[in-house]
């Protein structure tokens, strides 16, 4: 059998393309980005994530070299943003803005919708962890965790707790305490965070878990009080306010929420590399340590598998306290 041998001009034309496609990845990854980048946030502008996120996208822009900006899309846990980014080209130039919540507990309050968040988006950049710690009204009796604890076992469902929408990290936050205590409490959804703090100052509800960017305008005011911070470890913003489980809650209670940057599913490994390496870059410039720590926000960085490992292990917590009382959002 004879063997094809192709023409000279034709062998290196096959050569030069095997080599172009070789360096494809790398540069794709070098020359991202060449427009502007839009990033999408579920979070209302003025929120603490909408605030640092628009410091990040200003060192982006910088470096990059090219507009990067935020598109504020609030409303439905999450579900306008989605509707706005998932249909988007995974080139890289839409980004989203997720927290461990939309991530993992969504797709079990909304079952009905048969969405799974982490099947439609890549992971890419790792952001923050931000801790929640508990709350009460400046004249509450309680000056402990476990005086919160002891009253609500002395009346079961009578003691209520705020947070800012059934589902949130507040509402499951809660239903956490109530399974490692063994308490029966009453919540009370609210429309936001603001609404929710200002039912609290004026004694509406009992207590309520919340972040310093949410609280800090009553906390500030003298409205509010702290009772515990629901960390493994004291927050160094706050270093004589104990751990939920230093002031007489259960030893493993920890409520935080993590943030990070996806894509639509497929974005090319060369882009998410460059993204995350640049996100990574930024989050070290020193405005943006001095707004984290603002915040009591910590940096996290964490591989897109492990964003994926740590979201699958808050979802399964997750999916036991939804269950444990049907909590549904259909």
């Amino acid at each position: 059998m004879t063997r094809f041998t192709p023409p000279r001009r034709t062998a290196l034309a096959l050569l030069a393309a095997t080599a172009l496609c070789a360096a494809a990845p790398a540069l794709a990854q070098s020359d991202f980005p060449t427009k502007p980048v839009n990033i999408f946030t579920p979070f209302p502008p003025g929120s603490g994530p909408d605030a640092l996120l628009r410091a990040i996208t200003d060192k982006l822009s910088t470096l990059w070299k090219q507009p990067v900006l935020v598109q504020n899309r609030p409303g439905a846990g999450g579900f306008v943003v989605f509707e706005a980014t998932r249909r988007q080209p995974a080139d890289g130039y839409t980004l989203v803005q997720l927290d461990s919540e939309q991530l993992v507990a969504l797709p079990l309050l909304y079952k009905s919708r048969n969405f799974q968040t982490l099947q439609v988006y890549d992971p890419v950049a790792s952001l923050y962890n931000t801790p929640f710690i508990v709350t009460v009204p400046v004249n509450s009796p309680w000056k402990s965790v476990g005086d919160l604890v002891s009253a609500a076992k002395a009346q079961p469902g009578k003691v209520n707790y705020g947070s800012w929408g059934i589902g949130s990290p507040g509402h499951l936050g809660g239903e956490q305490l109530e399974l490692g205590s063994g308490i029966e409490m009453q919540h009370i959804p609210f429309k936001d965070s603001g609404q929710m703090f200002t039912a609290l100052a004026g004694n509406e509800i009992a207590w309520a878990l919340g972040t310093i960017p949410s609280s800090q305008g009553v906390y500030k005011a003298n409205k509010v009080r702290y009772l515990g911070v629901a960390t493994p470890k004291r927050i160094p913003q706050m270093p004589d306010l104990p751990t939920v489980a230093e002031a007489g809650g259960p030893k493993d209670f920890a409520q935080s929420s993590f943030v990070v940057l996806a894509a639509p599913k497929g974005i090319a490994p060369a882009v998410r590399s460059k993204i995350a390496q640049d996100v990574a870059k930024v989050m070290q410039d020193a405005d943006i340590k001095a707004r984290m720590d603002t915040f009591a926000f910590e940096y996290i960085n964490w591989s897109p598998d492990e964003i994926v490992k740590q979201a699958r292990g808050k979802g399964q917590m997750y999916q036991k306290l939804i269950e444990r009382k049907n909590i549904t959002l259909d």
